[in-house]
């Protein structure tokens, strides 16, 4: 049986960190550029951006968890919650650039949408290869639930004088 500690892979360097990231990030980015794309032809850009923002960012942290940073496993809750916070900056940042783009440009062809959405995109994905590397996937930083208190250890003199001499005196005989 496989110990979750032999699942553990060595940490890549950050070279085969960053390409993993853009192999892997950069594949669900390009998927879900098309699919905002196709969303927004139903509903309100914005909001096709914030749906597939979010599977995206499901999708990849998994990714990221077991093939980009070399975690040896699933993505923890922690881990997700962390990289929802560095996707909703880049969210942010492409909508801002998506109107930016709408300010500068009456029309702007899908082609031109799609490159600065990508552009954008690109941006905010080195922002958050650097997070996830150095925050999210961390490896120096200690997998152990936080210190409990407990109670202090009772001298052995303190424990004796503290038991009756006689446990019989405790027992009545009926």
């Amino acid at each position: 049986m496989e110990t979750a500690q032999s699942r553990q892979q060595a940490a890549p360097g950050a070279f085969t960190a960053f390409a993993r990231f853009v192999f892997c990030g950069g594949g669900v980015g390009l998927a879900s550029s098309f699919a905002v794309a196709a969303m927004a032809s139903w509903i309100p850009w914005v909001l096709a951006n914030a749906v597939i923002t979010v599977v995206s960012t499901l999708l990849a942290t998994e990714l990221h968890a077991r093939f980009t940073f070399g975690a040896g496993g699933r993505a923890t809750w922690r881990q997700h919650v962390q990289s929802a916070g560095s996707a909703a900056v880049a969210y942010a940042v492409t909508c801002a650039a998506m109107f930016v783009l709408q300010q500068l440009v009456a029309a702007p062809g899908a082609v031109l949408e799609q490159v600065v959405y990508l552009s954008a995109s690109a941006l905010a994905g080195v922002g958050r290869f650097v997070v996830l590397r150095l925050v999210v996937f961390a490896r120096n930083r200690s997998q152990a639930p936080a210190t409990v208190r407990t109670a202090r250890p009772v001298p052995a003199a303190m424990a004796r004088a503290a038991v009756p001499a006689e446990p019989a005196t405790l027992c009545h005989a009926a």
